[in-house]
């Protein structure tokens, strides 16, 4: 009966925290010489973070009133958060906008022009100020090779080099 009980508490506890995690995919296009950057968000995640950084606590990103964009509140708060330098140069990123897919908002941003280069430094702070145990996965892409990295609270940007 005990193991019963712990494992049911078990179960309960994996239940009442579940994984914080956002996944970033950032593809070289060198054709159109630009970075095509999507962020995967869970939007309840996303949700306590515009909230604490707006002081709103009543904020619901699927119920704005007619007057609020969902993309005027989360640009400012991705725009802070995502950082991208090539070869040491910090990037502009550009905000182009998002769309709903299931309980997460897939945002799409793009670095243009950008010319050759060979590391890309990549730093990722979405919802680190929310969660402890967030992780930001980030894929990158060049020429069909995909390298990946994880960044967390102690840890929020990562170097990748590319030949």
């Amino acid at each position: 009966m005990n193991g019963l009980l712990y494992s049911f508490i078990y179960v309960l506890g994996l239940w009442v925290h579940p994984i914080h995690i956002s996944v970033t995919e950032i593809e070289y296009d060198e054709r159109e010489k630009e970075l095509e950057i999507t962020t995967r968000i869970f939007t309840d995640d996303l949700e306590l973070a515009i909230r604490a950084q707006r002081n709103d606590p009543a904020l619901e990103l699927l119920k704005l009133p007619a007057a609020t964009r969902l993309d005027d509140l989360v640009k400012p708060y991705l725009l802070q958060q995502i950082n991208i330098q090539l070869d040491g140069k910090a990037q502009k990123l550009n905000y182009l906008g998002h769309e709903q897919d299931g309980d997460a908002h897939v945002f799409f941003i793009q670095v243009q022009p950008v010319k050759k280069w060979k590391s890309i430094t990549v730093q990722n702070q979405v919802l680190l100020e929310t969660y402890d145990d967030q992780s930001n996965i980030v894929h990158v892409t060049v020429r069909e090779k995909t390298r990946s990295m994880r960044l967390i609270r102690n840890n929020a940007a990562g170097t990748l080099t590319f030949d």
